[in-house]
């Protein structure tokens, strides 16, 4: 009787790890394709990065979803192997294992854009604010502008961070099609109001909204927040109580940005959809 191959082996890094729900994510997305493999938690000290993955890689590790506070770390091991949407995030997210050496990716805005999508949301042509002009915020400018949005305005409580990554991603010369500007978070109205608001900032860890001026929603429109929970959030509740027609959580972006990582590891693309209600339902009864 011939034993069966080792499982291909993948891992979530980072530092906390415990609360991770990739394991769960990547277990529903190898069932619905039939493409068995082993997903870990991987904590790693904080100093410690290069050394954990130079472990994993040993064991037979083959990729891994990078999240806080690794994915400058990831960005220069993958350094020379990166792809265009990691170059314009300044971060990796999805580091793969091939010929030799560690390729990485940021997944995060195909994410996000995907789950406004399935929203039901029309990104061509749309206003949108950026609330946040970190990591975050910088690694979703691409996919949005490629989407078609007409104007993304990136806010921040230091303007001048929002004016130096707004001038950053004008310099870069990709999609010149989308006017990207930056201001402060008292500049963040505009006349007719906002087709879409996204909250890239981690306020809701303090349970707590961005400091938004009223007015920012044109009729129809919507708000996102990159944050997610059982509950709605601080942003989503400010945003409702401000007129946004739809609210919704990061929840499908983590899902949507997962599944992108999938399909670079293995060359099938899973279906969000069944996973995203399973974790929603997750999240509802206290798992």
């Amino acid at each position: 009787m011939t034993e069966a191959p080792p499982l291909a082996r993948y891992a979530v890094i980072g530092n906390p790890i415990a609360h991770s729900r990739s394991p769960q994510i990547h277990a529903m997305f190898a069932e619905q394709t039939g493409k068995p493999l082993r997903y870990d938690r991987l904590l790693a000290p904080v100093d410690g990065f290069a050394e954990a993955v130079a472990a994993f890689v040993a064991e037979g590790g083959l990729g891994l979803n990078v999240t806080v506070p690794f994915k400058l770390d990831a960005y220069a091991l993958a350094a020379g192997r990166l792809s265009s949407r990691a170059r314009l995030a300044g971060a990796v997210n999805t580091l793969s294992w091939r010929d030799g050496a560690w390729h990485g990716c940021n997944t995060d805005g195909v994410g996000l854009v995907s789950d406004l999508l399935r929203l039901g949301l029309r990104l061509t042509g749309a206003s949108v604010l950026l609330v946040g002009a970190g990591g975050a915020a910088r690694g979703v400018l691409q996919p949005l502008a490629e989407a078609g949005c007409a104007r993304i305005h990136i806010v921040n409580r230091t303007a001048a961070k929002a004016e130096a990554l707004a001038a950053s991603w004008r310099d870069s010369g990709v999609s010149p099609q989308t006017a990207v500007t930056g201001g402060s978070l008292a500049d963040a109205a505009l006349a007719g109001g906002w087709n879409l608001v996204i909250n890239a900032t981690a306020s809701g860890l303090q349970d707590a909204a961005p400091d938004l001026p009223p007015g920012l929603y044109a009729p129809g429109a919507a708000a996102y927040d990159m944050m997610y929970g059982a509950q709605p959030t601080a942003f989503m509740k400010q945003a409702e109580a401000d007129g946004a027609a739809l609210t919704a959580d990061g929840l499908g972006m983590l899902v949507g940005q997962a599944a992108e990582s999938f399909y670079i590891w293995h060359g099938v693309r899973p279906d969000p959809a069944p996973v995203l209600a399973a974790l929603r339902e997750a999240l509802k009864a206290g798992q």
